[in-house]
């Protein structure tokens, strides 16, 4: 396992917090308001909304908000819990081979049992997610490895091979178009009944906050955890299956959103510490203000370039947090090659 040391960082005395909620309260707000359909807060406020309307915003527009911030949020905590336990900046469940193998467990189950529940589909995923995140961490348990680098190396390479072996199958049963839509989320296609399943994740992030304390102690790493008392193994495995059932039900749900795991902690991290039980709520919050306000831009984007135009469909807001973070993932690693 890498030798990398999370640093504390100095906490300013900033209400983070409350800015949070604050910037929460605004996106979802925004989010029920922004799109083709024209619902008005004015319309809403005084019961002059149309049927048809009524019926969108209940059916389509609040479970799509709902789907976003919760998807949004519980992938910052899984990105935070992997950073924690591997004592590595650069890991998230996108670079450690997780969201692949999640998606290898799709495939198999949709060749397999085509029909097969979605409750099915999901603890299937959620097994593969989590035999890839243990492959990933036996690999980076044998390879000796001071350089912090090379551990994300090694779980996107894990990642490319799982990912080729899930193209390979999909290719073979007609099933890549299902792949793809898996590996880039869309919340296009978000209606009622269709996105409950995610509400599974709110209760992981909730366990994931209950036990805060134990992941910042085996951050410290395995001997220095053992020596407070801490059994290291059973911690690191449990958040490593938060980590693998976030990233099932997500990627079941609405599909990935690369790389959202890598940035938010890190800039959480740079505003509070390190501390899981004080950052964790804040992750949760810049998780789901991320996604939120990246659905509203991809869901406008097009209509604006096309002057107005409306029907000038979507960007999938998987390429927006994608972009966003593969920027901020390069940033990070030539500042970090500058550093030394």
């Amino acid at each position: 396992m890498t030798t990398t040391v999370l640093e504390s960082r100095p906490r300013q005395r900033m209400p983070w917090p409350a800015l949070g909620v604050a910037a929460l309260v605004v996106a979802l707000f925004a989010s029920v308001f922004v799109g083709a359909a024209d619902i008005t807060v004015w319309d809403v406020l005084t019961g002059g909304l149309s049927e048809a309307h009524r019926v969108y915003l209940v059916e389509a527009r609040l479970p799509r908000t709902a789907a976003a911030a919760l998807a949004g949020a519980s992938l910052a905590i899984a990105g935070l819990l992997m950073q924690l336990l591997t004592r590595n900046r650069f890991v998230e469940p996108s670079t450690a081979g997780t969201v692949e193998s999640a998606g290898l467990g799709l495939v198999v189950v949709a060749i397999l049992a085509p029909g097969a529940p979605i409750v099915i589909k999901m603890i299937v995923a959620m097994v593969f997610a989590l035999a890839g995140t243990a492959l990933f961490l036996a690999c980076i348990r044998r390879v000796a490895v001071s350089d912090s680098f090379i551990v994300p190396l090694i779980g996107i390479m894990l990642g490319s091979v799982v990912g080729a072996v899930a193209a390979f199958l999909a290719l073979s049963r007609d099933l890549l178009q299902m792949l793809n839509a898996w590996m880039l989320a869309d919340f296009s296609a978000v209606l009622a009944g269709r996105y409950e399943l995610l509400w599974l994740v709110a209760v992981l992030g909730v366990l994931a906050y209950v036990t805060a304390d134990r992941f910042t102690v085996a951050g410290l790493g395995e001997d220095v955890a053992t020596g407070l008392g801490l059994d290291h193994r059973t911690v690191v495995a449990l958040g490593m299956s938060i980590v693998a059932a976030v990233a099932a039900v997500v990627v079941v749900t609405v599909g990935a959103l690369p790389l959202l795991g890598l940035v938010v902690p890190n800039v959480v991290s740079r505003l509070v510490g390190d501390d899981a039980r004080r950052g964790l709520p804040l992750v949760a919050l810049l998780g789901a203000v991320t996604v939120l306000v990246c659905d509203m831009v991809g869901r406008s984007l097009p209509g604006l370039l096309a002057g107005g135009s409306a029907g000038a469909g979507e960007i999938p807001v998987g390429t927006l947090v994608g972009i966003i973070g593969g920027a901020v993932f390069l940033a990070m690693m030539l500042r970090g090659v500058r550093n030394g």
